[in-house]
């Protein structure tokens, strides 16, 4: 491990690289300590002591701000809008022609894609600032504490704490395009992963006094193994043969080259699980905006993790959305008509709408092996945590979701360290 370290910071333009990345990350965690101005920052401790941090349907969207949104701090509202944007407009690719036409374009249209992302994630981000400090203001972001977070919630400071909201929003947005364009990894992922990991200590100290020192043990084993489980089923791939007929090997010498279309398990990633928390944080948010006329069963069972009733429909809603990405984001007939234009086919099977009802075949396969794993990722660390009797820290993240979100990043950071490393060796030889 030490000579694995020593040898990336030997490399000067890759000890770069993970300097400027570890700064950002840095300013990030800075900003999400800064509470928004007009807050009463002992206020808002004391509640979180009362209230057990938050619960509810939006405890994972408070795990994947890092415990800003629950603190009320600048970064609050987290990477959760950039990524919402990203989704809606990769999902528009697929069925909008104009989309569809930019995606095709190459880096001019992923410019202009990446563009409207920016602009989706401001008029999401406001939406989403307004009602979080609505619900402060209100009192009913932090159910049973009385403490006004707000002292004095006139028009002007929801406005500003609305504005510094979603200025922080769009500047968290700059940071990570900023670790993508000049620093390593995809800068959304890992200020995530900050995210999820900064919260480690805390929901595990959270854990160890309320469940005691064999439950706490359990759990850390629990965890481990769906983190092993996950690098498993991240790392499967189902390889369709292909063949080309038209390689050329040398001038004179045609012959048949072998390739594969790879197919991962779980194609869609980590967007169903997050699509599914957004659909059920929906219920709970309208309830507690409209206090007593949102009803007790959206406060209730849909809102609790370990109820039947929200582990059902979290399970279905995961399924659902598997399928609708797997629709949406992987076309059969397109990936046929491409293999055919350059010359190659599936073994066994006829080019054209046969390859295309073949890949529909596989993929409808493994989308229902992929779709289950999500299901049971996203609702088992809720059965466990409820059966050990530790209701109140469902967001524990060394399981479910944010053990997809941890290792499918730490995976694709290390590729690119990989990569980085054997470029400079190519690059030593060629000197």
């Amino acid at each position: 491990m030490l000579r694995v370290l020593r040898t990336i910071f030997t490399q000067p333009e890759l000890r770069k690289r993970i300097l400027f990345t570890l700064a950002l990350v840095a300013a990030a965690r800075l900003g999400s300590a800064i509470p928004l101005p007009g807050v009463s920052f002992p206020n808002v401790q004391q509640c979180l002591l009362e209230t057990a941090n938050g619960g509810g349907a939006y405890a994972m969207f408070n795990l994947f701000s890092g415990g800003a949104l629950l603190q009320l701090s600048v970064f609050a509202l987290g990477v959760t809008p950039y990524i919402t944007a990203s989704i809606v407009v990769h999902t528009l690719g697929t069925a909008v022609p104009r989309f569809e036409q930019l995606r095709q374009e190459g880096p001019n249209g992923q410019a202009k894609l990446n563009q409207y992302s920016r602009y989706l994630t401001v008029a999401i981000a406001v939406p989403q600032a307004t009602a979080v400090v609505a619900l402060a203001a209100s009192g009913r972001l932090f159910g049973g504490c009385r403490l006004p977070v707000i002292p004095a919630p006139s028009t002007l400071t929801v406005a500003i704490m609305v504005l510094v909201m979603v200025t922080g929003g769009a500047l968290l947005m700059w940071l990570g395009e900023l670790i993508t364009e000049r620093g390593i990894g995809r800068g959304m992922s890992v200020l995530l992963f900050t995210s999820i990991a900064h919260r480690i200590p805390v929901e595990a100290k959270a854990l160890l006094d309320t469940s005691g020192v064999v439950t706490f043990v359990n759990l850390c084993v629990f965890g481990l193994l769906v983190v092993v489980g996950v690098v498993f089923i991240e790392q499967a791939q189902r390889r369709i043969p292909v063949r080309y007929a038209k390689a050329v090997i040398d001038p004179r010498v045609y012959r048949l080259a072998s390739s594969y279309l790879p197919l991962k398990v779980n194609q869609a990633g980590v967007l169903p699980v997050i699509f599914a928390s957004s659909v059920l944080f929906l219920p709970d948010l309208a309830s507690r905006a409209l206090g007593n006329a949102g009803g007790s069963f959206l406060q209730g069972p849909l809102a609790n993790p370990s109820s039947a009733i929200h582990i059902a429909a979290y399970a279905a809603l995961v399924v659902f959305f598997c399928y609708f990405h797997a629709r949406t984001g992987f076309n059969p007939a397109a990936r046929a008509r491409e293999i055919g234009r350059r010359g190659g086919f599936v073994p066994g099977v006829r080019p054209g709408p046969a390859t295309a009802g073949y890949l529909r075949f596989v993929l409808g396969r493994l989308t229902a092996a992929g779709a289950v794993y999500l299901a049971a990722l996203a609702v088992l660390p809720s059965i466990v945590l409820g059966a050990a009797g530790s209701a109140q820290n469902q967001n524990l993240p060394l399981g479910g979701t944010s053990a997809l979100i941890m290792v499918g990043v730490a995976l694709d950071t290390a590729k690119q360290v990989e990569t980085h490393l054997v470029q400079d060796r190519y690059q030593g030889f060629l000197r």
